[in-house]
Parts: C-alpha cells; sequence; structure tokens
C-alpha cells in the first residue's frame, strides 16, 4: 500500500485534473456529473455496502447506498474514485461500509484517498490551526462539528481522519459518536449531511450515461420511445415527464 503522503498526493492531482484547488471544499456529485466518462447511479442498497464500481472498456461506473447519510455518500464517491482511477487490477468492487475495521490493502487506501480528496492533508491542517485556533489533543466536539460541516464527512469519516492524523485519541473519539445530529444543530447547521436522501429520491443517475441518452435522441439514432425507456431505466422520470422542475424553479 502506498504512503499517506503519496495518497494524499494522488488525491490533490486528481482534484486539480477535475479542476479544483487543493483548499476549497468541494460539491463532489456536481464535478461527477460533468465528467465525460463517468456515471454515478445512486440506489438504496444492504446497510452493510457503501457502493460499488465498474470499470469496463473505458466506461466508468459509480453506484452509491443512497439509503446512507448523505455525508458517507459523499465519502464513499470519492472512494471508488480511488479504485477507478488509481487501481489498475479490477473490473468491479464493492465497498464495505465499515471504515474502522477493513483489512484490504486496497480498500484501506481508497479510504484513506477518500479522505484527502473531500479534505486535502494541507487544507485540513491549515483550518483546523488558523479557522479554529487549535492543536493536536485539543480538539473537541464542536471542533469535529465544524470541520465536518466545512468538508462535508461524515461523522464517522471525520473521527477516523482526526485520529489517523494524530488529532483524537479513540476513547476521546468514542465520546463523540452519538447524538450527532443534536450536536450539529446546537451550532446551527442543519441535518442534511448526517441524513440519507429522502426516499423518493433515493433512485437517480448522473453523468455520462444521461448525455449518451440524449446525444442519440439528438441524432435520431433511437425512436423516442425507445429514448424515454433508457432513461425510465436510469430511475429519470422527471426528464421524460417533465416533474418538479417547473414547478419548484425560479429565475432569481
Amino acid at each position: 500500500m502506498k504512503d499517506r503522503i503519496d495518497i494524499n498526493s494522488d488525491a490533490v492531482s486528481l482534484r486539480r485534473e477535475l479542476g479544483e484547488d487543493v483548499y476549497s471544499p468541494i460539491d463532489i456529485f456536481s464535478l461527477l456529473g460533468s465528467a465525460d466518462d463517468l456515471t454515478v447511479v445512486f440506489y438504496p442498497m444492504s446497510e452493510r455496502i457503501s457502493g460499488a464500481c465498474i470499470r469496463d472498456n473505458g466506461n466508468k461506473i459509480i453506484a452509491i447506498n443512497s439509503s446512507l447519510s448523505y455525508g458517507r455518500q459523499r465519502f464513499t464517491a470519492a472512494h471508488e474514485l480511488c479504485h477507478l482511477y488509481f487501481h489498475d487490477q479490477f473490473k468491479s468492487v464493492v465497498c464495505a461500509k465499515d471504515i474502522d475495521n477493513v483489512k484490504d490493502p486496497q480498500e484501506i487506501e481508497a479510504d484513506i484517498f477518500a479522505s484527502y480528496f473531500l479534505a486535502p492533508y494541507e487544507s485540513m491542517t491549515d483550518f483546523i490551526k488558523n479557522k479554529l485556533k487549535k492543536q493536536k489533543g485539543a480538539i473537541e466536539l464542536n471542533d469535529v462539528v465544524k470541520i465536518e460541516q466545512h468538508y462535508g464527512l461524515s461523522r464517522q469519516a471525520t473521527l477516523w481522519r482526526l485520529i489517523t492524523d494524530g488529532y483524537l485519541l479513540k476513547d476521546q473519539a468514542a465520546t463523540m459518536k452519538k447524538n450527532i445530529i443534536l450536536s450539529a444543530k446546537k451550532l446551527g447547521y442543519d441535518a442534511k449531511l448526517y441524513s440519507p436522501t429522502p426516499t423518493d429520491k433515493q433512485y437517480n443517475t448522473l453523468g455520462q450515461y444521461i448525455t449518451l441518452a440524449e446525444q442519440i435522441n439528438e441524432r435520431g439514432l433511437v425512436s423516442n420511445g425507445k429514448y424515454e425507456e433508457l432513461l425510465l431505466d436510469a430511475f429519470r422520470s422527471d426528464i421524460v415527464f417533465g416533474m418538479d422542475d417547473e414547478a419548484e424553479e425560479h429565475y432569481d
């Protein structure tokens, strides 16, 4: 397995390749949705699974367990990017939810990559030192909430990162694993980061698949019925039937 410094370097390199800088928080799903060679599918899966990815003949597919918290979905997307861009010897992989008990070297590497992709080492170090004014050993619950909200990390991913970077001890982190939503609300944040996607929106597809469906329709390569079938197979009834968009749309 690569050293952490090399994994962080890979994460920063991919951020730059995708048009992001080293320090800013990122909207990973908007980023991936605009990628030319990547499709992201949201689907409720078993509680033990965080997601999966497939690479076949240059096509890349990421599947996200949409029944997990939004913060964990973001971490999973970044985790799968590591497999797709930096692990050569696979066609498909299913990834477990639990970070703490992972033993497979590539899964460990992908977890570390995901953490650094969402919160590069240099960025989090600067945030803790200059924004929170804290040093190692002095991190409190309120600091944890501010870190995870800034970078869009789940509580599990945030505590895991702070432990591995030496900011928290495991026994300290253990006291911060409950009342997660309440701890955020007390600081004025909403609960989106810690909540799953609403059940009526847990099925969705973004990225290359949708773009290709639009292209072959515009070129007249398929019938309108087949075009709509392709979109419905990708859970995009909103495009086929024009659902929700007009009611919610505002020119502000």
